[in-house]
């Protein structure tokens, strides 16, 4: 099957090489470094998903460097998905982040889309449709009869994607600027409200990095399968590349784990 396609038939144009190894490496470096903080903190389980995402990543530029030097549908099917995967998963990392915030506060008038099942549930929803949408969608543009309603159905859910992470980022700036939100203090905050704030502000710059990164997606979807923006490799290693390990990069140097403990033994007291 490697023998019935070139890299230039699945990618339209002449992939680089090394690059894919050399990004490889650094998203291993950066699940292995996570792995350890959340280790070393005793974090909650769920901040794993940092780690199984950085690996994501890993295996999903292995699969295009071996694709590039051995191509076949299958791995560039394989490639496709699972760089398509991650953004998903730092997507929901965000919203379970600002959904344990509310879990830990008090808010008598609390409204509904600030409580954290809303957060976590219709997020995690969004998530799963909008990785659907753009799955099928991406795997139907690299068939030619296809390929139309491939992109139409891929960009519809990158559409959707922008539109919940702007409602995403609207709740996440409410709770960053209410006092009666808060989450357990970590050795680097001098208090509650001021640990809240450092979160929610990894928070809300790895959404609008993720943003950045989505627009990217949609414009590509639009301009379609083989187009000048598809064709631009620079394109998706500044557009994809940079925007993702930018967020890893943030997650590391601003670790949140600190304040999502596996067992929290502070009691939140707000203070006006």
């Amino acid at each position: 099957m490697s023998s019935s396609y070139t890299a230039l038939d699945l990618y339209t144009y002449d992939p680089v090489h090394v690059v894919p190894e050399i990004v490889a490496c650094l998203f291993c470096v950066a699940a292995i470094i996570l792995a350890i903080q959340i280790i070393n903190t005793n974090t909650a389980p769920w901040v794993f998903i940092l780690v199984a995402t950085a690996i994501s990543e890993s295996v999903g530029y292995i699969t295009r460097a071996v694709c590039i030097h051995h191509p076949s549908m299958g791995l560039f099917i394989s490639t496709t998905l699972l760089l398509l995967l991650p953004p998903n998963a730092l997507a929901f990392f965000n919203y379970k982040t600002v959904a344990e915030i509310s879990r830990q506060s008090y808010d008598p008038d609390r409204k509904f889309w600030l409580k954290p099942g809303f957060v976590v549930w219709v997020f995690f929803a969004s998530d799963v449709l909008t990785f659907v949408l753009q799955a099928s969608g991406g795997a139907l543009t690299v068939f030619r009869d296809t390929r139309d309603i491939g992109n139409s159905i891929c960009s519809a859910g990158l559409a959707a994607q922008l539109v919940f992470i702007t409602v995403f980022l609207f709740i996440t700036f409410t709770v960053y600027r209410s006092p009666l939100y808060t989450v357990t203090k970590g050795a680097r905050d001098r208090n509650i409200l001021d640990a809240k704030r450092r979160v929610t502000r990894v928070v809300l710059f790895t959404t609008l990095l993720l943003y950045v990164r989505t627009i990217y997606r949609l414009v590509e979807s639009v301009d379609g399968y083989g187009g000048k923006i598809y064709a631009a490799e620079w394109a998706f290693y500044v557009f994809d590349f940079v925007p993702i390990f930018s967020m890893f990069l943030v997650y590391i140097v601003f670790f949140v784990g600190y304040n999502f403990p596996r067992h929290i033994t502070q009691t939140p007291v707000v203070r006006l």
